[in-house]
């Protein structure tokens, strides 16, 4: 079993920034990969964002340019860092690895409004 802790996440207005983290615990040996996952109101989840464990990095369209994913293979943690955010940013972020099986948090809710 893995277990995902995230922390980060609130309310900020358009244009402003935020950062998630999420730490790994558990059965964690060869952890790969990770990323953070985002659900909207009355949308299906999707994938924001992965990272390998030799630091490779894929965003889905909407968030290249504005968000920057990052990770501590020392410490199995990852973090997204999410700037110029817009409303349509708005949802519950999850945080999500790949041991064999695959694993998500427990989310933290993103608000963005003004």
């Amino acid at each position: 079993q893995v277990q995902l802790v995230e922390s980060g996440g609130g309310l900020v207005q358009p244009g402003g920034s935020l950062r998630l983290s999420c730490a790994a615990s558990g059965r964690i040996f060869g952890i790969n990969p990770m990323g953070w996952y985002r659900q909207a109101p009355g949308k299906q989840r999707e994938l924001v964002a992965t990272i390998t464990r030799s630091g490779t990095a894929n965003y889905i369209d909407s968030v290249k340019g504005r968000f920057t994913i990052s990770r501590d293979n020392a410490k199995n943690a990852v973090s997204l860092q999410m700037n110029n955010l817009k409303p349509e940013d708005t949802a519950v972020y999850y945080c999500w690895c790949r041991v064999g099986l695959e694993y998500w948090g427990q989310g933290t809710q993103v608000t963005v409004s003004s």
